[in-house]
């Protein structure tokens, strides 16, 4: 008869999975604690959380000429608070033509707040309290960015930590701004 998992045996299980990628580097499409899986090619584009933890209301339709990175990330993973310094520095560089919305996976407004205080976070945060908004993008692994070219068509899903304002970041969103003839 098997015994129940504990707690902090739920709570390792739970975080293995946040880093998961790590084990992927070396194959195509790779990198050290990341990999990119294209977005499948009939899919469509899934709606967004509708408000932002000020209230302010995000779509992506209206943020079209704009390339889009949709990070969905959770305060208790460590690769999502680590890559956060990265986004929010390349949306503040870069926010004429590219725009970073974080999608925060079921957790209160008032962890979000906390969150956002302590570490200064000025990205939108949209909710997913039950987790519907990650599923209907295909997330499972946290932090997941899904990149979506300025015509509103999303190209792939970066799955797990990256330095965003590095080369390996702009590797992934600078073609994205590129009109769709030229890809």
């Amino acid at each position: 008869m098997k015994t129940p998992m504990r707690r902090r045996q739920l709570f390792i299980l739970g975080a293995s999975v946040c880093v998961s990628p790590a084990w992927a580097a070396g194959a195509p499409g790779t990198g050290p604690g990341f990999d990119v899986q294209a977005w499948p090619a009939k899919s469509g584009v899934p709606a967004i959380p509708a408000a932002d933890q000020t209230g302010q209301l995000w779509s992506l339709p209206p943020l079209r000429g704009k390339a889009v990175l949709l990070n969905f990330w959770a305060s208790w993973c460590e690769p999502c608070r680590a890559e956060m310094p990265a986004l929010q520095a390349l949306a503040a560089r870069e926010q004429a033509q590219l725009a970073v919305l974080t999608i925060n996976l079921k957790e209160s407004p008032e962890a979000i707040a906390r969150f956002v205080q302590i570490s200064g976070l000025s990205l939108p945060v949209l909710r997913d309290p039950q987790g519907d908004t990650a599923r209907a993008w295909g997330v499972r692994i946290y932090p997941s960015t899904v990149l979506i070219d300025r015509d509103g068509v999303p190209r792939a899903t970066v799955r797990g930590a990256l330095d965003w304002s590095g080369a390996e970041g702009e590797a992934l969103w600078r073609p994205l701004l590129q009109p769709a003839r030229k890809r």
